[in-house]
């Protein structure tokens, strides 16, 4: 679902929360997630919450950490990948993003958990990005920029291993917004929030073994 209406979408996330609870004053998105990403999302029921949590992601005061499943062996270390990214328009008039000189700058930091071979799949990495902005597709395309596409991703992903995901059951793009860190800004405390992950990412998980 995607998190607004707009774009061809008539109700998202934000006018179901209206919907089920009309006696709050305010209820607004501090941020958003891709409609096929899962996970933490952060609504504000103060104006005044709002500008604080907006003012602390300017910032880079909100820590947001996701977990994904990408195409490919990661054997490497850690790597913090830094590409600037470009948004246009297809022909279609759907929003894309691109490396390209001269785009908005993006920095995300890459972990990788846990190596894996499917046996119809071949090798996957499961892996962990914290941001260090927040860019439109920003993890999805710096991951495809270096080779490892986000499996299930119908925009900048492998087209052939999409489709054969799906055919075995597998029908979501594996991007998980896990954990979120901020203050709080009316008293200050730290809040540190987790979503736990989804079935499917074990399922596909518990299907796979580690590389020899």
């Amino acid at each position: 679902m995607a998190v607004h209406g707009g774009s061809g979408v008539s109700f998202g996330v934000i006018e179901q929360l209206r919907a089920a609870r009309p006696q709050a004053r305010l209820l607004e998105l501090v941020h958003r997630i891709d409609r096929d990403t899962s996970g933490l999302l952060i609504v504000a029921r103060k104006r005044s919450a709002l500008l604080a949590l907006h003012e602390a992601m300017r910032r880079g005061r909100i820590g947001k950490r996701y977990i994904a499943l990408v195409q490919g062996d990661w054997s490497g270390p850690p790597a913090v990948l830094r590409f600037p990214l470009h948004r246009y328009l297809t022909p279609e008039g759907e929003r894309r993003v691109m490396v390209r000189d001269g785009g908005q700058e993006a920095g995300t930091r890459v972990r990788p958990l846990a190596r894996l071979v499917h046996p119809k799949f071949g090798p996957l990495t499961l892996i962990q990005a914290d941001l260090e902005t927040g860019r439109t597709h920003q993890i999805r395309v710096h991951l495809a920029h270096v080779g490892h596409r986000l499996l299930g991703d119908d925009k900048y992903g492998d087209f052939e291993l999409n489709k054969l995901l799906q055919q075995n059951g597998f029908k979501r793009m594996f991007l998980h917004a896990l954990e979120v860190v901020f203050h709080h800004p009316v008293d200050g405390r730290e809040l540190r929030l987790k979503a736990p992950w989804p079935a499917e990412f074990e399922r596909l998980k518990q299907a796979c073994h580690a590389p020899i």
